[in-house]
């Protein structure tokens, strides 16, 4: 079962329809709306900031969402996609962009809307993204715009998140 616990006195407020991974952890100042999903060994952490996830978000096996004391709170909007061990910390992420495998995204920048930062790529703190950008490196650059394939790929993340969800729903051992 996964840990959902209060801190400082706030409680996670999850949507009826988002589903945890048994070993996930949602922990604080955490308001997750429908069919979201926090995949195996992720961390959402609204201990120290808070955090505001939108529909359809996923949160991939080993991520961590955070922010940092009275400084930056987290904002992922919906159909956002958060790959295997990426870090939010503190940015805002909007509609139906998607952060890769092992991405680092600090405080305070903003990835636009249907944009992609490549896996391993460190987006710096205030970096602001532009709409169906993608970036890479270390640090991140931009290295052009999201190509017609991979918008469509984009485009279809989200649902499939919602999908697989449903594989793991009322299963007991």
């Amino acid at each position: 079962m996964a840990t959902v616990i209060p801190a400082r006195g706030k409680c996670p407020n999850l949507h009826e329809t988002v589903w945890l991974a048994p070993n996930a952890a949602v922990v604080g100042e955490v308001d997750m709306d429908a069919q979201s999903t926090v995949w195996f060994s992720a961390v959402v952490r609204g201990d120290v900031a808070p955090i505001r996830i939108g529909e359809r978000v996923n949160i991939q096996d080993g991520a961590v969402i955070h922010g940092t004391f009275e400084k930056s709170h987290t904002v992922l909007e919906n159909d956002v996609s958060v790959g295997h061990n990426a870090i939010v910390h503190g940015a805002h992420v909007k509609k139906g962009a998607l952060i890769g495998m092992g991405a680092v995204v600090m405080d305070h920048a903003v990835i636009g809307e249907r944009s992609v930062v490549a896996a391993g790529a460190v987006v710096l703190a205030g970096t602001e993204i532009g709409n169906g950008e993608l970036w890479a490196g270390v640090p991140a650059k931009r290295r052009g715009m999201v190509s017609d394939e991979l918008r469509e790929h984009l485009s279809s993340t989200a649902a499939r998140y919602v999908e697989y969800a449903t594989w793991f729903q009322d299963q007991t051992l």
